[in-house]
């Protein structure tokens, strides 16, 4: 199998598969602290975390624990329920993530 037939397969499986939940966490997350202009370094010095662990968390590869998904909240200067709530977290099938 060639390349282009490789991505092509690729690109069929994965276009219409919703982010998981973890990928939409860290989409909300990156979305605040833009929103805030806080570099990673900053967010993750407010939140008490490493820097290498808030970019896992952005890029949806962390696994955040219930306290700190609440340090990260804390950090952004906004609830839990708001962050989850305000970002689209909860995501319907179908339904498409705004970008930023």
């Amino acid at each position: 199998m060639d390349l282009s037939s490789l991505v092509r397969k690729y690109c069929a499986v994965t276009k219409d598969n919703p982010l998981n939940i973890k990928q939409r966490f860290g989409k909300a997350v990156r979305r605040r602290r833009r929103e805030l202009d806080l570099s990673q370094e900053e967010l993750a010095e407010r939140a008490e975390l490493h820097r290498t662990y808030l970019s896992d968390i952005e890029r949806g590869e962390g696994n955040p624990s219930l306290e700190i998904i609440e340090k990260l909240a804390n950090a952004l200067d906004i609830s839990v329920v708001s962050l989850f709530c305000d970002y689209k977290i909860d995501q319907k099938k179908g339904e498409a993530i705004p970008e930023t």
